[in-house]
């Protein structure tokens, strides 16, 4: 007779399949790397088969372990969306949207990104901030809806995750008025002389700035990195710089920091992804958000 599945073993071996290894599911787990183990080994006996062989200092899964891990995949999903599927029918008012927020994206777009469904009565909005390959993690996890990002997912075939383009913005150059009249001369050149602030390496934009620097043989007076672009624009408006940033933000940084754009970044583009577990959007929200962002860029 057929054993019966034991969903509390299959879970530990899902996070240990999606983790890497038992260190990692039992880091992320809160647990003990030994009960990890040994809730593996018990499903491993009740299956008959090996799930994980060794693979130089760590594991891998065998052919069989791949094979559970795509039902383990199935079964987990939907029992991720069992808490809030049984919340939205008892409460059908309300809509949940729970967002990763990349820490390298702009943090001046994100209400612009998620302005589509900002005016939607039935929206509660959970946004929780980190760095992109956390939030990838808990998105395979299923513990978010979507990750709103400055890049694409990373190609892994154990995560089966999906990039949706939201659009992308030009860069421009801004100062404050303390340093405008001499950020207008000689441009870029002057970069070498005026402090200047940028955005950290965590942002894929920081690459492409660094390129068009470069290419114009400017070695920019570097006073100050920031993660946050809004912390860079605040620091910026004080007077410490002239900084780049997204020209969607324009209006914004004008009327709320009073920053003047006075060049373009020609050539440079800020990217905007929402990153979600489905090719084909299952979440109203979503399908809303992604839909207005098929118009015009």
């Amino acid at each position: 007779m057929q054993q019966e599945l034991n969903y509390k073993h299959l879970y530990y071996f899902w996070v240990a399949a999606k983790e890497g290894g038992m260190s990692h599911a039992a880091s992320r787990l809160g647990m003990a790397v030994q009960t990890v183990s040994a809730q593996v080994r018990l499903l491993e006996r009740s299956l008959g088969y090996s799930l994980f062989k060794p693979a130089g200092r760590g594991l891998e899964l065998t052919d069989a372990g791949q094979a559970a891990l795509q039902v383990a995949e199935q079964i987990f999903q939907l029992g991720q969306r069992l808490h809030s599927v049984v919340r939205e029918a008892s409460s059908p008012a309300h809509l949940r949207l729970v967002v990763g927020i990349s820490d390298g994206l702009s943090k001046l777009a994100v209400r612009d990104l998620l302005a589509p469904v900002l005016s939607d009565p039935r929206l509660r909005l959970l946004c929780h901030e980190d760095a992109f390959d956390d939030l990838v993690a808990d998105l395979a996890l299923h513990r978010l809806d979507v990750v709103l990002s400055d890049r694409p997912a990373p190609a892994n075939p154990n995560l089966r995750l999906y990039s949706h383009a939201l659009g992308g913005s030009d860069m421009g150059w801004y100062a404050p008025a303390v340093w405008l009249a001499q950020a207008r001369e000689h441009f870029p050149h002057n970069l070498a002389t005026l402090p200047v602030l940028l955005p950290t390496s965590n942002s894929s934009v920081r690459f492409r700035i660094d390129q068009w620097l470069e290419r114009r043989g400017v070695q920019p007076h570097v006073v100050g990195e920031f993660e946050d672009s809004a912390l860079l624009a605040t620091f910026g408006a004080g007077g410490m710089g002239v900084f780049p940033a997204s020209e969607r933000m324009r209006e914004k940084l004008s009327q709320g920091y009073g920053l003047s754009w006075f060049a373009p970044c020609e050539g440079v583009r800020e990217h905007f992804f929402a990153i979600g577990t489905e090719r084909k959007v299952q979440h109203p929200l979503l399908r809303h958000l992604l839909q207005a962002a098929q118009g015009p860029d």
